[in-house]
């Protein structure tokens, strides 16, 4: 496989994994992700503002929000975030804390 190619390949697989994250599993919410996983939505648009300013692309962390979210940090809030259990503010606390 050509470099081009799998360039190309690697966007359309993150590009799956947001449709995923931001239009099919709105319910899976961003602490659950980090307790499980070590990462979520936040860290995918750092990661994002993370690749543009390394390229010299001026980003804001709140703009990498917006280009990965597709909506500003307070939309995706009000519409889609629920209060976190106890629970897994306590898992958090202990494995990020």
């Amino acid at each position: 496989m050509d470099d081009q190619t799998r360039i190309e390949i690697e966007a359309a697989a993150f590009r799956r994994l947001q449709k995923h994250l931001m239009e099919d599993r709105t319910d899976a919410q961003n602490i659950d992700m980090m307790n499980l996983a070590g990462f979520c939505r936040n860290c995918l648009a750092r990661w994002y503002q993370e690749a543009a300013n390394e390229r010299g692309i001026p980003m804001t962390k709140d703009e990498g929000r917006e280009a990965f979210y597709g909506m500003t940090m307070a939309e995706w809030k009000a519409n889609y975030q629920t209060e976190a259990s106890a629970e897994a503010n306590a898992a958090f606390k202990d494995s990020h804390g």
